[in-house]
């Protein structure tokens, strides 16, 4: 049985609509921003401040369907399908994490994140070792973790002071 925060209200599907749309805005905006620390892979992000705060204001269900759904949209529109399968499998490990992490209230929204943007590193890696076949990639993992750390964190904060301004 869904909670009432979970149902299907038109203010909830209004919700989850705008936080897709800005997180594929985001991903669109960071597709445009030249960004190299010469480590292929390496991105900044900003989607996933949409997903942060979707899990702090929206049922984990909701910010379920904002990932998945900015996943497959960005894809079709700028991507192809191994992009989709990388995004994918980090993407929903990396939600699996924050959710598993919120729960315990041990962490921060900085924390949740960072963990968050780590995950996500690993749930890609793992992918890409799969598809490739070639354990040889996973040389990338320390500074893939780095860099997943570091705008984490970035992330977190920032989503740390959007948060209070959210006013469903």
């Amino acid at each position: 049985m869904l909670k009432m925060e979970d149902e299907m209200t038109t203010k909830n599907v209004a919700r989850c609509g705008m936080m897709t749309a800005l997180a594929m805005i985001f991903g669109y905006v960071e597709a445009l921003i030249p960004f190299d620390l010469g480590i292929p892979g390496v991105k900044l992000g900003l989607p996933n401040i949409i997903i942060v705060l979707a899990l702090y204001t929206l049922p984990a269900s909701w910010a379920l369907v904002i990932q998945v759904m900015r996943i497959v949209l960005v894809s079709f529109l700028f991507g192809n399908l191994s992009m989709m399968l990388y995004s994918l499998a980090g993407g929903l490990l990396s939600l699996l994490v924050m959710v598993l992490l919120k729960k315990t209230d041990w962490f921060s929204i900085t924390g949740v994140s960072i963990a968050g943007g780590v995950s996500h590193n690993i749930g890609q890696m793992s992918a890409a070792v799969l598809l490739v076949q070639n354990l040889k990639i996973a040389f990338y993992l320390p500074a893939l973790l780095t860099a997943g750390l570091v705008t984490g964190g970035l992330i977190g904060m920032l989503v740390h002071k959007i948060k209070p301004l959210i006013r469903w």
